[in-house]
């Protein structure tokens, strides 16, 4: 049985990673900073095979490092917030698992960047996850990286958060005219390429997408179908949805960020160039098989 170590495993997509080594018979170790999440982590798996390590990839990572066979760091924000920034947790942080999981002999390091990583990118969040992915193969040569797209599923923070708008809001915000395309992938999906590329010790970088590519409008489109709601899409003008998002950011839980806006200037889809999914040997789920699933709580009662 192998050891997993998995930084940020408490979150969305770490959970559904959890699972699915769990399954595999592994041990894990899931370093997470919440300790209010151990209790539903460990339960996951069988007594004893699931363990939460409350830290941070900015500390003392030794301890979680030492031994383990397979090395994940899932570290990452969409939105600064204090200490928690872009260059902390996707540079330095990830630097700092490559370089001690280098030293202390981990045979296997899975890195989580995204899909439109770019150092010269106008949006912090993309050029520091570019920069993250330079300093992880600085230190550990051999790693593989997964670059997904929008990634969708049961809390997803993606669909969740406009069918919650489509209950309080007559409007939903189509940001340059819902134009900007993307290539949404199953969160199980994404899990089932990390337990596939543990067992493989050669660097690869995979481009993570569904079958369809859909534009933010048509995704939208899609959702308001979905969950049986009539909503005005009202296009705004990047110039106009960056001015919002100056004044959105500084909101608890702010809905819109200056950088969101930047990111969503470029597609957000798989280069015909890259490895993906499929060289993984798997086939992806559909949008429109999975999301009705979980969104059909946002339906209107009857």
């Amino acid at each position: 049985m192998r050891t997993i170590t998995i930084f940020g495993g408490s979150g969305f997509v770490g959970q559904s990673l959890v699972k699915e080594f769990v399954k595999e018979g592994n041990f894990i170790r899931v370093v997470a900073r919440n300790p209010a999440k151990a209790p539903l982590l460990e339960s996951l798996g069988p007594s004893g095979q699931i363990t939460f390590m409350q830290g941070s990839i900015l500390e003392n990572i030794s301890p979680a490092i030492q031994g383990a066979d397979v090395v994940i760091n899932l570290v990452g924000l969409l939105a600064e917030k204090g200490s928690q920034t872009f260059e902390a947790l996707h540079v330095e942080g990830a630097r700092r698992v490559a370089e001690k999981a280098s030293a202390l002999g981990v045979p296997t390091l899975l890195h989580m960047s995204a899909l439109g990583a770019d150092k010269n990118s106008r949006s912090l969040y993309a050029s520091t996850k570019a920069k993250g992915e330079a300093a992880v193969l600085h230190h550990f040569p051999t790693a593989t990286i997964f670059r997904p797209s929008v990634i969708f599923g049961p809390g997803d923070a993606f669909l969740n958060r406009f069918a919650n708008m489509a209950l309080i809001s007559p409007i939903l915000p189509l940001i340059g005219g819902g134009k900007t395309r993307f290539q949404p992938i199953y969160v199980r999906d994404v899990a089932r390429c990390f337990l596939k590329a543990s067992l493989i010790s050669h660097r690869q970088t995979y481009e993570l997408g569904g079958n369809t590519v859909y534009t933010f409008k048509r995704i939208l489109e899609f959702l308001l179908k979905t969950i049986h709601r009539k909503r005005f899409l009202m296009p705004i003008p990047f110039g106009l949805a960056k001015g919002m998002a100056t004044f959105a950011q500084f909101l608890p839980n702010s809905p819109l960020t200056p950088d969101q806006v930047e990111l969503l200037k470029t597609d957000n889809v798989v280069s015909s160039s890259s490895l993906t999914i499929k060289d993984l040997g798997i086939t992806p789920e559909a949008l429109e098989k999975i999301a009705p699933l979980y969104l059909k709580k946002y339906c209107p009662k009857r």
